[in-house]
């Protein structure tokens, strides 16, 4: 058994939540059953020659034979390497509990019934969604905002719990059967609806369709739809622009990785982030190796999709 933790990595208090969870896991199914990113990669103090592509090995060696994931996803911006994981496992038939403590929902227009997450697709691949979104009890803590403290901790504790449990209590993993194959599946942006990208990718005589889900009437069933295209396409083109990559698109690349599908990223206007002993990336380093093309123009997508 190997169950993966998906979190964020780039500030300690997320470190220290996903060691939190794995500590609770672990206490179940055993510390050897675990496998916690960044800690068990030993991303402090790893050497290599190209340090995020030793990672990005590291982390999809283990998401190849997982049992279950437990992944922590939070607020409107979410992390983009956690949703690729996430795409990744559940393209593989892995489980996926997704753990929220999140307390706002999303809807397109306040009449229909909302999601949890602000792109419906995060609710379409996830086996079970665990959302403790209250504070817990009042405490006697001596002042109010240690009691406040106690009470957000105890938040986090239950959900925790009730994560572990769902994910302990999931079905073993199921691999969907092979579907044929054909076309190139389009992400565009949430951000810029229209970018030109599913025209430019017609227009090279490839056979196309786009994610509906953010324009349909009913997102959720049209996110099921995106899912089920996405799967069945040879190559997948996906814009990445924003601050990080749109939590869909990052979870289609992820699923496109593990199947085995081209996957072109399409970032007009690329920002490099940095960290220290590794490479500059032009995205979170799981979309950045996840991708067979990174395509700065409209020009280069089309180029990237000759055989």
């Amino acid at each position: 058994m190997v169950y993966y933790v998906a979190h964020r990595l780039f500030s300690a208090h997320d470190r220290a939540l996903g060691a939190r969870v794995a500590e609770h896991l672990a206490a179940k199914a055993g510390a050897d059953a675990v496998f916690l990113p960044f800690c068990d990669t030993d991303e402090e103090d790893l050497v290599a020659d190209v340090k995020g592509l030793r990672l990005y090995q590291l982390d999809t060696r283990r998401l190849n034979g997982l049992t279950g994931m437990i992944a922590l996803l939070h607020g409107p911006s979410l992390d983009d390497g956690v949703c690729m994981e996430v795409g990744y496992a559940a393209a593989l038939g892995v489980p996926v509990t997704i753990l929220t403590t999140d307390f706002q929902t999303y809807h397109p227009d306040g009449r229909r019934p909302a999601w949890h997450f602000p792109d419906p697709l995060i609710e379409v691949v996830a086996h079970t969604v665990v959302r403790g979104s209250t504070l817990g009890p009042q405490t006697m803590a001596p002042n109010r905002f240690a009691a406040f403290s106690d009470r957000n901790q105890s938040q986090i504790d239950t959900a925790i719990c009730q994560g572990v449990d769902a994910l302990l209590h999931a079905p073993a993993p199921a691999r969907p059967s092979p579907k044929e194959r054909r076309g190139v599946h389009v992400e565009t942006s949430p951000y810029v609806p229209d970018s030109g990208l599913l025209a430019a990718v017609r227009s090279s005589g490839h056979p196309a369709r786009a994610s509906r889900r953010f324009t349909a009437c009913d997102p959720l069933s049209a996110a099921v739809a995106d899912w089920d295209l996405a799967a069945t396409s040879c190559a997948l083109v996906a814009d990445v622009s924003g601050p990080e990559t749109p939590p869909g698109a990052a979870i289609l690349i992820g699923a496109a990785a593990a199947r085995r599908q081209r996957v072109i990223a399409y970032q007009p206007r690329p920002t490099y982030t940095h960290a220290p002993g590794r490479e500059p990336n032009w995205r979170n380093l799981m979309i950045q190796y996840a991708s067979d093309l990174h395509a700065t123009t409209l020009s280069d997508v089309t180029t990237g999709l000759v055989p």
